[in-house]
């Protein structure tokens, strides 16, 4: 029978003993599933690698590795290295249920795990002497690493094509007021792929309540108050809890809540009232028996900078080493189109606002800034922006290599010249900047990049209030793992031509 007293959140409650709901264990079944399967494959992969640099290393015949202390068998260094990579990877959590469906920070556990063993092999390897072969490890580290974050990901496009048939999502209770509730809701929805469906919500107050809540076009049902939160559990068979208004609910109602949920098999989670800033920057510290969420500030500056300046010019190098010949055949494929110069210098705002020419292929007609003022009732861009789907300005060559993002190639000139970086914010026009806001202006915090989270998240057919939101959650959660992420994303957003005109 639900607990129908009226809530009041400065009169601490009793845990209730409630009795075990095996729904839930049925519809979390899948998660163990998937951690197994996540198991097997590391190992198998592990196995794979390590038997690829044996076989190359030492070809099929050999049976003992040379070292410093004479020829050690084969098969004990191969079983050594495996049993100590996958307990490496163990020992990371790359298994963690919290971290393996979602983010980046899946991928960045199974590369500390990779770097953390052979790092510990080389410095073994140097205060004994041992001298094993470095070749051999040489070849298993980067196919095991690849091959390990190749099958994380392969698990994950298949967990995303279940989810986008309705199976292996978590059911989420949200618990919070209406203003606190609708955004997590919204959020949610707009991002299927996480796995996440709102199944209902419990409201603060029962003065006035409502059936259900209209929420982008769906009706989220609405099950009771604060204080029938574990009866709900049970009637809508959810698996988390979402607590969007902890202070609401009080530190005594947030305990009894837990203590609750203590005996199902159902996850809690609580907003902490801050958007778009996560991973390493937020830590629970306990102070007082309270556990606190710190926030640090976004660091911008000393060796973040540093490695993303040296990771930007290297990879800004070896693209335009491999991609020299599409460079010249674009070039005289403009030149053979239309009149006028092969690139165009354009006018953008950078790092701390300032100023700088960004290169780019040329695509539009020579005179098309000139024309620019005449197709402004034309308009679509978002916010600022001006965008036209058919632009007339926009020549042969042009409209092609703006499908593929071809003309945005020389802009890895101006990242060799430490003027923008391969990831980061839209390089911003300065008639834009003149425009912006505080908030906005944290954009220019960080150097623009040739691609971004707005790049990979629907490029030309975002809202400006989503660009901007996504621009300022890279500036302030910004990591090299991520920057890879939004990389790999970018190939398949341009091979998909999304967005793109």
């Amino acid at each position: 029978m639900a607990d129908r007293r009226a809530y009041d959140p400065a009169v601490p409650r009793q845990p209730r003993r409630l009795r075990f709901v095996r729904t839930h264990d049925r519809s979390r079944s899948w998660v163990h599933a998937h951690l197994v399967r996540l198991a097997w494959t590391d190992a198998l992969v592990v196995i794979l690698a390590v038997s690829i640099a044996q076989l190359v290393r030492f070809g099929a015949d050999s049976a003992l590795v040379p070292n410093g202390a004479g020829n050690a068998p084969a098969v004990v260094v191969s079983a050594v290295l495996i049993v100590s990579w996958l307990f490496a990877l163990r020992a990371c959590q790359t298994l963690d249920r919290r971290i393996v469906r979602s983010g980046s920070q899946e991928y960045s556990r199974v590369v500390t795990a990779c770097f953390s063993l052979f790092g510990a092999l080389a410095m073994i390897d140097l205060l004994f002497r041992l001298n094993i072969a470095r070749g051999f490890i040489a070849l298993a580290l980067p196919v095991g690493t690849i091959g390990l974050l190749l099958s994380r990901w392969l698990w994950r496009q298949y967990l995303t094509h279940k989810r986008s048939a309705a199976k292996n999502l978590e059911r989420v209770l949200v618990v919070g007021s209406l203003n606190s509730s609708i955004p997590l809701i919204e959020r949610v929805m707009a991002r299927p792929e996480l796995g996440y469906r709102v199944v209902g919500i419990c409201l603060p107050e029962r003065s006035g309540m409502r059936n259900s809540v209209s929420v982008g076009g769906f009706d989220i049902k609405v099950y009771g108050t604060f204080d029938q939160v574990c009866s709900s559990v049970e009637e809508a068979e959810a698996t988390t809890v979402a607590v969007t208004s902890a202070e609401a609910l009080g530190h005594a109602a947030m305990q009894a809540l837990s203590w609750d949920l203590e005996g199902l098999n159902v996850d809690m989670v609580v907003a902490p009232g801050v958007t778009d800033v996560a991973g390493p920057r937020m830590m629970v510290r306990p102070v007082a028996g309270l556990p606190l969420l710190h926030i640090d500030k976004p660091r911008y500056e000393g060796a973040n900078r540093f490695r993303k300046g040296l990771v930007d010019r290297l990879g800004a190098a070896a693209i335009l080493c491999v991609l020299a010949p599409v460079f010249a055949i674009v070039a005289i494929a403009i030149k053979l189109d239309s009149p006028g110069p092969v690139f165009y210098r354009a006018a953008r705002v950078g790092i701390n606002n300032t100023a700088f020419r960004m290169w780019k292929f040329r695509s539009m007609v020579v005179d098309a800034e000139s024309r620019k003022a005449s197709l402004y009732t034309k308009n679509e861009g978002a916010g600022v922006l001006f965008k036209m789907r058919d632009d007339p300005r926009v020549t042969r060559v042009g409209a092609v290599i703006r499908r593929y993002s071809v003309d945005e190639l020389p802009q890895l000139l101006n990242v060799l010249g430490g003027t923008m970086s391969l990831v980061g914010p839209r390089p911003p026009l300065p008639e834009e900047v003149e425009q912006y806001d505080g908030r906005v202006a944290r954009r220019m915090l960080v150097k623009p990049g040739m691609t971004g989270l707005w790049q990979v998240s629907g490029r030309s057919d975002l809202s400006w209030e989503e660009s901007v939101r996504l621009d300022l959650s890279y500036v302030e959660n910004w990591s090299i793992m991520q920057d890879a992420l939004i990389l790999w994303k970018t190939v398949r957003a341009v091979v998909a031509k999304e967005g793109a005109y």
